[in-house]
């Protein structure tokens, strides 16, 4: 079986994630080609497409979530993700056992004695009506018939059971507002799909989208994108699709065997990553991308920057400038790289009124 050291792991992930070459697609087709962008911070998507099409506009991802092409919920990880809506219509229930158990893990306790099912029914009955809400004019509804449970964790249980988006003016182009959320089958005029079998037609295609995007991957990296235990059915379904390599730890990879897979010596451009960026999320061994000693920051919500492929500095934006923080020494070929698209994305960001960039000392 053929090993992949991670270099080659890293300009396969690159190549998927369009962080090779900046790829002509309309926007909603990358959304569809990521299986979604991770969009907790609400501006963040804007950052994670620039870095990867030729050409995007912010306006009309924005315009895309007004005509509920693209989607903000909670699915992988039980964190918000912008997703077309066909995905969010064909993944939702086979992700819905996932957010319950998170809630129930994260407020022991609170739902001892309650029947979840008849708070999910109160729940749509809230949303029944089509009309976006905050989470406290939900919770208001329900309160008085769940008057036990923190209330917060009342909020949080609701929206794990009940399909819901979160609705504009969230995650539009520089556009503020807090979070009201809609019933999935009010916004998008159809109810999510049923749940089926662990090794059925959606699951064996979410293993493909995932090896289309992420491969090639191991299973535990399949689990940790998603945050399913349970796919191997799924697995096993499309196994004699997949070709088989191995990593540099013994583990055995899955991929699809047309998928592509760059020399290893391909050079990788500069890349500026919003923050949560699933290129580096969505593996449980991250060290094709970041070195071990940088885990934590994938975590943490910074904001990092890839230089040969790999994260090699942090970022930030001050007053129209970004700010760049090297995590390791930068030859100067590399620092003229960092600081060009570095300044290419402070004009993005600031519709060009400033092309500002500070590279600080590397440590030590």
């Amino acid at each position: 079986m053929t090993v992949l050291d991670n270099r080659a792991l890293n300009r396969a992930t690159l190549a998927r994630q369009l962080l090779l070459d900046r790829a002509d697609l309309p926007a909603v087709d990358a959304v569809a080609q990521l299986c979604g962008l991770q969009a907790q911070e609400p501006q963040e998507p804007y950052v994670g497409l620039w870095s990867r099409l030729r050409d995007v506009d912010p306006a009309d991802v924005s315009d895309l979530l007004v005509r509920r092409r693209l989607v903000r919920t909670h699915l992988m990880r039980r964190t918000v993700h912008l997703l077309t809506a066909g995905d969010v219509l064909a993944w939702r229930s086979r992700h819905a056992g996932m957010p319950r158990q998170r809630v129930h893990g994260a407020y022991r306790g609170e739902f001892d004695g309650m029947d979840l099912d008849d708070l999910a029914a109160a729940g749509r009955a809230a949303l029944a009506d089509g009309e976006p809400r905050t989470t406290a004019e939900i919770v208001r509804v329900l309160a008085d018939r769940w008057p036990a449970p923190d209330r917060r964790a009342l909020a949080e249980m609701t929206i794990a059971l009940v399909p819901t988006a979160q609705a504009p003016p969230r995650g539009l182009w520089r556009t503020g507002g807090g979070v009201r959320v809609v019933a999935l089958a009010s916004w998008l005029g159809r109810e999510v799909d049923p749940p089926g079998p662990a090794a059925d037609p959606v699951g064996r295609e979410l293993v493909r989208r995932y090896l289309a995007a992420y491969g090639p991957a191991a299973s535990a990296d399949l689990r940790a994108w998603c945050g399913l235990a349970g796919l191997p059915a799924a697995v096993a379904a499309v196994r004699d699709e997949l070709v088989s390599f191995r990593d540099e730890r013994g583990r055995v990879l899955l991929d699809l065997p047309d998928a592509p897979r760059p020399d290893p010596d391909t050079p990788a451009p500069v890349r500026f990553l919003p923050a949560f960026d699933n290129a580096v999320l969505g593996y449980d061994d991250r060290r094709r991308v970041i070195d071990h000693a940088h885990r934590g920051l994938s975590v943490a919500g910074t904001r990092m920057v890839l230089v040969d492929g790999r994260v090699a500095a942090t970022w930030t934006v001050d007053a129209g400038t970004v700010l760049v923080t090297p995590l390791r020494p930068l030859n100067a070929a590399e620092r003229a790289d960092v600081d060009h698209e570095g300044r290419a994305l402070a004009s993005f960001l600031s519709d060009g009124d400033s092309d500002r960039l500070r590279l600080a000392a590397p440590p030590g």
